[in-house]
Formats: structure tokens, C-alpha cells, sequence
């Protein structure tokens, strides 16, 4: 039995009837209209977009020698934790290559009066927090924001080509600071 507009083989679905869809199918030339429109904004946004930068070779190699360096300092003070570095082209840091490396552990367990730390977070919180302001993490030049922790650790400066960026999470403040420092030496040789 047909209903006006609706015809039901079973009541839990409803499939509408040719005359109902005849009444609101979009004709050939709108589509196509349709469709040109939205192939026009598809391609001027993908050529607005920014291409990001892939990492180069020289950037990899200068990274794993400011790691290896961090971690040669870190274990001189016998600490363990993540270390970071990064460099980003330029005089601002619109978009960075950066490397980790766990010395250790990335976290650190939780006990009776410390609820835990992720290392890794916190390095690259530090890093965050560089990449924005320019000076060493926890500089104090304006207020935290949110996702910064304003804890000292990581250490930035103007390289020859750009921005260069190096956070130890894991130690004292004054440990990571030095751990940073190490690694941040070891970017400047050649970035």
C-alpha cells in the first residue's frame, strides 16, 4: 500500500517514493555548476597551503651529533631523560625539523608525592615555549600560556641560517640547562 510521499515495505524503514526524489533531485546542469565550484576552492586552497619542510640531510646529521653531545653531558652529571633539538629557517619559526632521543626513560613513575612526569612532554613543552618567545625556556620575558610550563631547561639562539632550539627534561634545572647547552653547541657548528 502506497502513503503520499512515503511507501514502507517493512514500518522500521521508510524508502521514499519516485515521486517524492523525482521533486528533489538536483538537475545536471546545477551539479556540474555544483561541481565546479567546489573543484575551484579545492585547488586554490591546496595552492595557498604552505609546503611543509623536509628534513635535509645536513639537519639530520648536525641533530644526531648535538644529541650524541647531550648525551655525552648527560651522563656526565648522571642524569637521565629526553632531549630535543630542533632548527627552524629564518628569523621565526613558522616550521621546524627537530629530533628526540631518550636517554633512559621518558617517563618518570609517579611516587607518595609526585604524581609522574612524561620527560617528553615536558622537553618539547620547553621547546614550545622557545619557539614563541625566542629566549631560553623559562626567561620569564612575559607570562605562560597554556601548554607552557615556564620551567627552565632549553636553550635558543640565532643560528647562521636560522633559529636553533635544544631542551633536556629529566635533571635539575641547572643539569638540563647544561645538557642543552651542550647540544645547542653542537647545532651552532654547522646550522
Amino acid at each position: 500500500m502506497r502513503r503520499s510521499g512515503w511507501a514502507a515495505k517493512d514500518r522500521s524503514a521508510f524508502i521514499p517514493t519516485d515521486a517524492f526524489m523525482k521533486r528533489d533531485l538536483i538537475s545536471p546542469s546545477r551539479l556540474l555548476c555544483l561541481l565546479a565550484v567546489a573543484t575551484a576552492v579545492a585547488v586554490s586552497s591546496l595552492s595557498a597551503q604552505d609546503k611543509p619542510l623536509a628534513p635535509t640531510p645536513a639537519f639530520d646529521a648536525t641533530a644526531t651529533l648535538a644529541l650524541g653531545a647531550m648525551k655525552a653531558r648527560a651522563d656526565e652529571l648522571h642524569v637521565s631523560g629526553v632531549a630535543v633539538v630542533a632548527y627552524a629557517p629564518g628569523d621565526s619559526v613558522t616550521s621546524w625539523s627537530s629530533k628526540m632521543q631518550v636517554f633512559g626513560s621518558m617517563t618518570q613513575p609517579a611516587s607518595a608525592n609526585n604524581k609522574g612526569s612524561n620527560l617528553l612532554g615536558i622537553a618539547y613543552a620547553k621547546a614550545s615555549e622557545m619557539a614563541s618567545t625566542l629566549k631560553d625556556s623559562g626567561s620569564g620575558v612575559r607570562a605562560v600560556l597554556t601548554g607552557e610550563y615556564g620551567w627552565e631547561g632549553g636553550v635558543v639562539s640565532k643560528g647562521r641560517t636560522g633559529i636553533l632550539i635544544a631542551a633536556f627534561s629529566g635533571g635539575r634545572s641547572e643539569d638540563d640547562v647544561a645538557i642543552s647547552r651542550a647540544g645547542l653547541g653542537a647545532l651552532a657548528t654547522s646550522l
